[in-house]
């Protein structure tokens, strides 16, 4: 599945002309198919699980990590934006390694909630990089702790350089001068919600 599935992404990506809607397609895939959807899960009554995904992008002025091709984020959050260091984007930029957090619990107060809706349990930051500089991360994070994977977390690992070289290819660094600062920004503290 794992050769397949990244074959699908890159196939579906290939056939878009904008920056944003190539890296979610390339992302579509993997948010419909990683991660554990059936449990069972130690969630509270009521809540069930969801993964979100999207690319966190370096703004031109280095300020922030700007949400785009989002998957399953709220509306609202269309355009998230995090402070450049802020949480584990920020870790991730700052070490330029991937981080798989299976279980955002176990992080002892390191995790920060961003997103508006739910605490996601487990989450997969696996860095843009273009020629030696930081573009931004790919994302995915599941509701329930303990969702994701190792081989999830390769799979992302995989993907990233592709979102990175889609990105570039499509002119995603001169879309995003173009876009920045948007108009639907919503932006967050460091310390998150």
């Amino acid at each position: 599945m794992t050769v397949s599935l990244l074959e699908q992404a890159g196939a579906s990506a290939a056939t878009e002309t904008l920056p944003e809607m190539a890296i979610r397609a390339l992302l579509k895939p993997l948010h419909n198919h990683l991660g554990d959807r059936d449990g069972p899960f130690d969630l509270p009554t009521g809540v069930s699980q969801f993964f979100v995904a999207g690319a966190f992008l370096v703004t031109p002025d280095q300020d922030w990590h700007m949400l785009t091709a989002s998957l399953g984020f709220p509306p609202e959050q269309n355009r998230l934006m995090i402070p450049i260091d802020g949480g584990h984007p920020g870790r991730v930029r700052a070490k330029g390694d991937a981080l798989y957090l299976p279980d955002t619990d176990a992080e002892a107060g390191s995790f920060k909630q961003y997103l508006k809706t739910a605490r996601m349990g487990s989450a997969i930051y696996a860095p843009m990089i273009w020629q030696g500089q930081f573009l931004g991360q790919i994302v995915l994070a599941g509701r329930a702790p303990n969702s994701l994977r190792p081989n999830d977390f390769a799979l992302m690992r995989a993907a990233a350089p592709m979102a990175a070289a889609i990105y570039v290819a499509q002119g995603g660094p001169d879309w995003l001068i173009k876009l920045y600062p948007p108009d639907d920004a919503y932006r967050v503290a460091p310390q998150g919600l």
